[in-house]
């Protein structure tokens, strides 16, 4: 497997790297710089949408949605802190609307038949952040250069 040309990436410990050109160079410069990316692989997408979909299934529509998102939480707030390090932005913008598209499910099921115009429309990503639910989107961390520091004699 060559990274060499950015075409190919490989899935290791959850995360696939990958060699990207940088955009920024190549557009001030026109200089082919490649980087190291990570982010979630398709499979840690697969198992916490799996895992989401676990703590909200439709027969909890009846329960207090603060119980809800109280499950939910350490399950987002560790997926993130695992994967935060790397280039993840995107995916975790699509495991938030993944759970709000879940969370607002459950409000629907609960209205039922009863559900009134104009009321689905409330039950958006920011209604459930009001009620403690845990966001991804804005929590990824870049870690400092390592500095070499020489011992002075």
């Amino acid at each position: 497997m060559v990274l060499t040309g950015g075409r190919e990436g490989f899935d290791f410990l959850g995360c696939h790297l990958r060699k990207r050109m940088s955009g920024r160079l190549w557009e001030q410069k026109r200089l082919r710089r490649y980087y190291l990316h990570r982010w979630p692989s398709q499979r840690a997408m697969k198992r916490v949408r799996a895992r989401v979909r676990e703590l909200t299934p439709m027969r909890r529509c009846h329960q207090d949605m603060r119980g809800v998102i109280a499950e939910l939480n350490p399950v987002l707030r560790g997926w993130g802190q695992y994967f935060r390090s790397g280039n993840a932005a995107n995916k975790f913008r699509d495991v938030d609307a993944y759970v709000g598209r879940r969370l607002k499910g459950l409000r629907l099921k609960r209205a039922g038949r009863n559900l009134r115009a104009g009321k689905a429309q409330q039950w958006d990503r920011e209604c459930f952040e009001k009620l403690g639910l845990y966001r991804l989107r804005g929590t990824i961390r870049y870690p400092g250069q390592a500095f070499w520091k020489q011992a002075s004699a």
